[in-house]
């Protein structure tokens, strides 16, 4: 197991992990918390290099992806840098990548009644005004489980404050900061249940944010 410790708050640099092998040729990862080597809990930076696939399965915990670079595709299409996707427990695919990857991938780790399946071209939707000068993407909301891409300014910061379920952050761009560290491009950060901290940056910083869906013990 790795990183499976959800009262604990884990920084992972991925930049600096080195890529690792998947069983399918040509599709490697770097994993980031995993519950078993192929099943199970998994998040992880994905790699498809030029003509790679996986042949079909399913996903009995659901799947959630967002797309880093290159284009990713299924059977249900071809998706672009900035695409979110979720897909529900119980649905299957056989993905590939014709010119090749790399995407932000989470397994086994939907709310069982969450059945929506999504699709978001983020590139091509607008951002909505969020708090002082932060502008809000929001990408799913289920319950306590809060999907976002939030685009802070240069020099913005924010008050401090806890998160309910936790708090995941992945860096896209940028140089992300609070009281505890600096987390550069690449950065993945999960927070547990009622952790607070006091995030701000000084240059422009784009980060993917999940809150309210980790364990909140008894």
């Amino acid at each position: 197991m790795l990183n499976m410790n959800f009262e604990q708050r884990v920084v992972v640099h991925s930049n600096a992990l080195e890529w690792q092998p998947s069983p399918a040729a040509g599709v490697e990862r770097k994993p980031l918390a995993r519950e078993n080597k192929e099943q199970g809990h998994a998040t992880s930076i994905v790699r498809y290099a030029a003509g790679s696939r996986f042949k079909a399965h399913p996903h009995p915990g659901g799947e959630e992806i967002f797309v880093l670079e290159g284009i990713f595709s299924d059977e249900s299409g071809d998706y672009g840098p900035g695409t979110y996707i979720r897909n529900p427990p119980g649905t299957q695919h056989a993905p590939y990548s014709s010119e090749g990857c790399v995407i932000f991938v989470k397994l086994h780790q939907f709310n069982p009644s969450d059945s929506k399946v999504v699709r978001i071209a983020t590139e091509q939707t607008p951002w909505l005004p969020g708090q002082g000068g932060l502008q809000v993407m929001p990408l799913h909301s289920f319950e306590h489980e809060n999907v976002a891409l939030v685009k802070w300014p240069a020099h913005e910061k924010f008050k401090p404050h806890r998160h309910f379920g936790g708090e995941e952050v992945l860096v896209l761009s940028g140089e992300f900061k609070d009281d505890l560290g600096s987390y550069p491009a690449g950065s993945w950060i999960r927070s547990p249940h009622m952790s607070r901290h006091h995030p701000f940056v000084e240059q422009q910083t784009v980060i993917w944010v999940k809150t309210g869906h980790l364990p909140v013990g008894d």
